[in-house]
C-alpha cells in the first residue's frame, strides 16, 4: 500500500504541481542551437537555450505543451508525457520575421543583431562593425589602421568609447602608441563569425573599460557548417582567397582551420601595395555532459603602403587629384597572435561556472604626416609611432539560479585580470621611414585593471529588474627611456560603477525598457603618472528609455531616447604627445530601427539616429564637439530565396557635422549605395559579385580640421583634410563548399 501512495504521490507532483525538466536542442546536423525560445503554453512563461543548446524548463507538469522557436528553423510543438530529459532536434528553413516575438531580455538589439547577420551576411572584418546600428567606420591609411568609429554622437578616433572583444579576448589597446584603446578587428576573418552581441551605452556590468558609448563583442563559430575554398578578384588589383576546413566533426569534438590572404593597391596615384594574411583555428571538446573546453588559436599579420590625409586647397589647386598624395611614404606594419582558451563546467542544475583565459603578443609599427612642412619646411613632418606589446588576462564568472514561488532570479558573480605589458612605445620625427630625426617619445608601459563585478536578473511577473555593481582596479607605471636617470612612475585608481536595468514585458509583441549606468574610459598611462589633472578617468553617466514593438507580423520595431553626460572629455593624442582638454559634455538623440518582410523572400531594414552634441563648459558660440555625428541613416532590400540566389542593396548616409569647436569648418556628409548579388548551383558552387559605390558618388571617408602647410607656402592654413571615398568598384567571387 505504502508503494502505491509513493507512486500516486509522485504522479500527482508531476501531473498538477509542475516540475523542472532538463533538456538540449539541437540542429539537423546535431549542433547545438543556442537562445532557442521555449514557450510554456498552459503557463505562458519563457525559457532559453544556452550556448550549448541546454534548457530546464521549471514548474513544468506533465499534458503542458511546449512551443520551440528559433530565427532560421521550422517552429516545433511538443507535449510533455512525462518527467524525463528531453532531446529536441530542429529543423532549417528560410528566416521568417513572423516566427518572432519579442524577448524578455534587457540586451535590446540581441533580436536586431540575430536578424542582420541571417539576412545579410558579411564579406569583411569592416562590414561586421557596421552591423551595430548608429555605428559608421572610415579608413584613412591604405587599410591596414584600424578604422576610426563614429558611434552615439561620438568620434571614437579608433575605439576610445566602444569596448570591443572577440570570444572574451579585448580587441582595444590601452595606452596604444597611436592612441587610447585603439582597435584593430582585422584579425578576425567574417566567416568564422558565429554570433555579434552589442548594445549603445555604460549600461553592463561585464563591459568595463571603454564601454561608455556601446559595445560589440564577437563570438566565432564552434564547427563549420561546410568546407570552403574562396577567390575574389576585383578593381583596383583587388585579391583574397579563404579556406576553411572541418578537421575533426562529431558530437564531443569539433576542430576546424580558416585562413586568408589580401590584396590590394586601392584607387590611389600611389599604389598602396597593401596585404594581410589571416590564420585561425578552432578546438571544442565536450568532455562529458557536464563539461566543455575549447581553445582557439589566430595570427594575423599586414602591410602597407598611405597616401594618408590631403588638404582641401591641394585638390582644389590642381596640385594632386583627389586620389593623389603630399607624403605617399605613410604606411606601417602590424600583426598580432594569441590564443583564447575556455572551460565551461556545469555545477548543477542551477549554477554553473565560466572560465576565459587568453593571451596575445602584438607589434605595431606606422608611418603618419598630418601636417607636411608646418613644423619642419625641410624635411617634412612625417612621425612613427610603434609597439611591442604582451596582454594577458582571465574572467572567471559562476551564474546561480534561484526560484521562490513567483520570483526567479540568476546572480552573476565574477572576477578577473587583464595585464597589458608594452615596450619601447615609440613617437619619432622621421624621414622617409628609414631616419629618425628625433624621438618625441619612447618609454615601457604597463597597465594592470583587477576587476569584479556582481550582476543580479529579478524576474518577477512581466517585471526584469537587472541591478549590478562593478568595481575595477587599475595600477598604472611608465618608465620614460628618454630620461637620463631611470625612474618608475607609478599610480593607482578605483572605479566603482553602479547600473541599474528594468524592463516591462507588455505581451509576445511589445515591451518597454529603461537603463542607467555609469561607465567610464581610462586615459593613457602617459597622462595619468605624469599630469596633475583630475579626472584621469572620465566617468560616463547615460540613461535610455526605450521599446522593442513588433505591431504586425512582418515588422519589428525599436525605439530609444537617450543621453550620455561625460565627466571629462580629455584624451591623450598619440600624434602628438600632447592632452586634449574638452571639459565636460552632453549627448542625447533617438535610434531607431525598423525591419520589415515583404514576402517570403524579400527583407527591408533601416536605422536612423538623431544626436545632439555639445560641451558644458564652452560659450555657446564655442560649444560643438568636433566631428560629433548628428545624423545617420541606413538602409537595405535583401532578397534570399530557396533556390540559393541572393541580392542586396544598402545605403548608408552620414550628415554634415562641425569639424571644429566654433563650426566654421563643415565635415561634410555623404550617401553611398551598396550592390551584392550571388548564386549557388546546387551545394557546391557559388558566383557572385559586389559592387561598391555604385553611384561613383564623390565622398571623404575621413576628414579632420588640421592646421597644415605645404612645402610652397609661406603660412599654414586650417582647413578641411580628408582621405577619399572609394569610387564605383567591382569584385567577383567564386566558391566551392564541400
Amino acid at each position: 500500500m505504502k508503494f502505491y501512495s509513493t507512486l500516486f504521490l509522485l504522479f500527482f507532483t508531476a501531473t498538477f504541481i509542475g516540475q523542472n525538466i532538463e533538456g538540449e536542442i539541437k540542429n539537423s546536423k546535431s549542433k547545438p542551437v543556442e537562445n532557442a525560445i521555449l514557450l510554456n503554453i498552459n503557463s505562458h512563461t519563457h525559457f532559453h537555450t544556452d550556448e550549448n543548446g541546454k534548457f530546464i524548463l521549471e514548474n513544468t507538469k506533465v499534458g503542458d505543451t511546449i512551443r520551440i522557436s528559433k530565427l532560421g528553423f521550422l517552429e516545433k510543438k511538443i507535449p510533455i508525457l512525462s518527467m524525463q530529459h528531453l532531446s529536441i532536434q530542429l529543423e532549417d528553413k528560410i528566416f521568417s520575421i513572423e516566427e518572432l516575438v519579442v524577448q524578455k531580455n534587457i540586451k535590446s538589439f540581441q533580436t536586431i543583431a540575430e536578424i542582420n547577420l541571417k539576412t545579410n551576411p558579411v564579406n569583411s572584418s569592416q562590414e561586421l562593425l557596421r552591423k551595430v546600428p548608429g555605428l559608421f567606420i572610415g579608413q584613412h591609411a591604405g587599410g591596414g589602421k584600424a578604422e576610426q568609429i563614429f558611434l552615439r554622437g561620438f568620434d571614437i578616433d579608433h575605439g576610445t568609447d566602444v569596448a570591443l572583444d572577440v570570444d572574451g579576448m579585448p580587441v582595444n589597446m590601452v595606452s596604444h602608441a597611436h592612441g587610447q584603446g585603439y582597435a584593430d578587428l582585422h584579425f578576425l576573418i567574417p566567416e568564422t563569425v558565429q554570433k555579434i552581441d552589442f548594445d549603445k551605452g555604460p549600461y553592463y556590468s561585464n563591459k568595463g573599460n571603454l564601454a561608455t558609448a556601446g559595445y560589440v563583442s564577437f563570438q566565432t563559430k564552434k564547427t563549420l557548417d561546410h568546407n570552403l575554398i574562396s577567390l575574389e578578384v576585383g578593381q583596383f588589383n583587388t585579391k583574397r582567397t579563404l579556406g576553411l576546413f572541418n578537421l575533426i566533426n562529431n558530437e564531443k569534438q569539433q576542430f576546424y582551420v580558416a585562413s586568408d590572404y589580401q590584396k590590394t593597391d586601392g584607387p590611389f596615384s600611389s599604389p598602396q601595395n597593401f596585404n594581410r594574411f589571416n590564420f585561425f583555428t578552432k578546438y571544442n571538446s565536450k568532455i562529458d555532459n557536464h563539461n566543455w573546453f575549447s581553445i582557439a588559436l589566430f595570427h594575423f599579420k599586414s602591410k602597407w603602403d598611405a597616401s594618408g590625409q590631403i588638404p582641401q586647397r591641394a585638390v582644389d589647386s590642381g596640385l594632386i587629384d583627389r586620389f593623389g598624395a603630399i607624403d605617399d611614404t605613410e604606411g606601417g606594419t602590424t600583426q598580432r597572435s594569441g590564443a583564447t582558451i575556455k572551460y565551461e563546467k556545469e555545477i548543477d542544475d542551477k549554477t554553473n561556472l565560466k572560465n576565459t583565459f587568453y593571451y596575445s603578443y602584438y607589434d605595431f609599427e606606422l608611418f603618419s604626416n598630418f601636417t607636411f612642412f608646418f613644423n619642419d619646411p625641410i624635411n617634412g613632418d612625417q612621425i612613427k609611432q610603434k609597439e611591442k606589446r604582451n596582454t594577458l588576462g582571465f574572467e572567471s564568472i559562476l551564474n546561480k539560479k534561484y526560484s521562490i514561488n513567483n520570483l526567479k532570479t540568476t546572480v552573476q558573480y565574477a572576477v578577473g585580470l587583464r595585464n597589458d605589458e608594452t615596450k619601447n612605445s615609440e613617437l619619432s620625427h622621421t624621414l622617409n621611414r628609414q631616419i629618425t630625426l628625433t624621438p618625441l617619445q619612447l618609454g615601457n608601459i604597463t597597465e594592470t585593471n583587477y576587476f569584479g563585478y556582481i550582476n543580479v536578473d529579478f524576474n518577477i511577473g512581466k517585471w526584469l529588474i537587472n541591478p549590478s555593481i562593478r568595481l575595477d582596479y587599475f595600477e598604472f607605471e611608465y618608465q620614460n627611456e628618454l630620461v637620463s636617470r631611470y625612474k618608475t612612475q607609478t599610480d593607482s585608481k578605483t572605479v566603482f560603477s553602479p547600473k541599474i536595468n528594468i524592463l516591462y514585458q507588455v505581451n509576445e509583441q511589445l515591451n518597454v525598457y529603461s537603463k542607467s549606468g555609469q561607465g567610464f574610459h581610462t586615459n593613457d598611462t602617459r597622462v595619468i603618472v605624469t599630469q596633475s589633472l583630475n579626472k584621469t578617468i572620465p566617468n560616463a553617466f547615460g540613461t535610455d528609455l526605450g521599446t522593442n514593438w513588433k505591431p504586425s507580423s512582418k515588422i519589428w520595431l525599436n525605439m530609444a531616447f537617450w543621453y550620455l553626460h561625460l565627466g571629462q572629455e580629455f584624451i591623450y593624442v598619440g600624434d602628438e604627445a600632447i592632452v586634449e582638454l574638452g571639459g565636460k559634455t552632453e549627448r542625447k538623440g533617438i535610434d531607431f530601427g525598423l525591419r520589415y518582410q515583404f514576402t517570403k523572400n524579400l527583407y527591408f531594414s533601416t536605422d536612423f539616429t538623431y544626436t545632439l552634441a555639445k560641451k558644458l563648459e564652452a560659450p555657446s558660440n564655442e560649444n560643438f564637439i568636433p566631428l560629433a555625428p548628428k545624423v545617420t541613416w541606413v538602409g537595405g532590400l535583401n532578397f534570399i530565396s530557396a533556390n540559393h540566389f541572393t541580392m542586396a542593396i544598402n545605403s548608408r548616409y552620414l550628415g554634415n557635422r562641425p569639424a571644429n569647436e566654433n563650426n566654421t569648418i563643415i565635415a561634410k556628409g555623404y550617401f553611398i549605395t551598396d550592390f551584392n548579388l550571388s548564386y549557388q548551383f546546387g551545394n557546391g558552387i557559388e558566383l557572385g559579385g559586389m559592387i561598391q559605390n555604385i553611384f561613383n558618388s564623390t565622398w571623404n571617408e575621413t576628414q579632420f580640421a588640421t592646421e597644415s602647410r605645404l612645402q610652397n607656402e609661406m603660412n599654414s592654413v586650417t582647413e578641411i583634410n580628408f582621405t577619399p571615398g572609394t569610387p564605383f568598384n567591382g569584385k567577383f567571387f567564386l566558391r566551392y563548399k564541400f
